[in-house]
C-alpha cells in the first residue's frame, strides 16, 4: 500500500486524515513536495519518443507500480488536484509508450482511494470534478476506484471538526487492516 501525499504543506487536512485511513497499516509514505518531478514534456508523436528526464520520478514511478492499493492525497486547489499531483499523472504519458512495461496492464487492477479537503461553502460538491476525474483515470486504466473522502478544512487539522470524514477515515482504517 502506498499513501501519495500531494500537498505543498507538511501536517495539513488531506494528510491528517489519511494518517487516520492508514494507523497501524504498513505502507509506504511519498510525500510528492519533495521529490523533483519535472513537468512533462510531450513528445508523443516525436519519431524518437519521450528524452530521458533526470529526476526522481522514473524511481518513484516504479515504486508506485509494486503496489496493489494507493491512496491519492491532495488538497482541493482551485477545484482540481495540486500542482505536484498533477505532475506524477501527468508523467504517466511518457511510460505508456515506453518498451520496458505494459502501462496499462501494469496500472490494472490497482485499488485507487482518494482523499481532499478544501474550504469552499460546500466542498463535498466543489471537490467532484476532482473525484470524477479520478475515476475517469481508473476507468481508462482499469483500475477500481475504491472510494473516496472529502473533507471540509482550510487551516491545518481544521479537518477535525468534519466529524463526517473522520468517521469515514476510520472505517477505511478498518477496511484496509483487513485487505492483504
Amino acid at each position: 500500500m502506498m499513501t501519495l501525499l500531494g500537498s505543498s504543506r507538511r501536517d495539513g487536512n488531506t494528510e491528517y486524515l489519511v494518517n487516520k485511513a492508514v494507523e497501524g497499516i504498513k505502507h509506504t509514505e511519498i510525500y510528492l513536495r519533495e521529490k523533483q518531478i519535472e513537468p512533462i514534456i510531450d513528445q508523443r508523436h516525436v519519431p524518437s519518443g519521450f528524452d530521458k528526464v533526470e529526476d526522481d520520478y522514473e524511481a518513484l514511478f516504479f515504486e508506485f507500480l509494486e503496489q496493489d492499493i494507493i491512496i491519492f492525497v491532495t488538497p482541493l486547489y482551485w477545484f482540481g488536484m495540486s500542482a505536484q499531483m498533477k505532475a506524477f499523472i501527468d508523467r504517466w504519458s511518457q511510460y505508456m509508450q515506453d518498451k520496458r512495461i505494459n502501462f496499462k496492464e501494469a496500472m490494472k487492477g490497482k485499488k485507487i482511494y482518494v482523499i481532499t479537503a478544501g474550504e469552499n461553502p460546500h466542498p463535498r460538491t466543489a471537490a467532484l470534478p476532482l473525484i470524477l476525474q479520478f475515476q475517469a483515470i481508473c476507468e481508462y486504466l482499469g483500475m477500481e476506484f475504491a472510494d473516496y473522502i472529502i473533507a471540509k478544512g482550510n487551516k491545518p487539522k481544521e479537518v477535525v471538526q468534519d466529524t463526517m470524514a473522520l468517521a469515514k477515515a476510520s472505517l477505511w482504517n478498518e477496511e484496509l487492516k483487513n485487505t492483504k
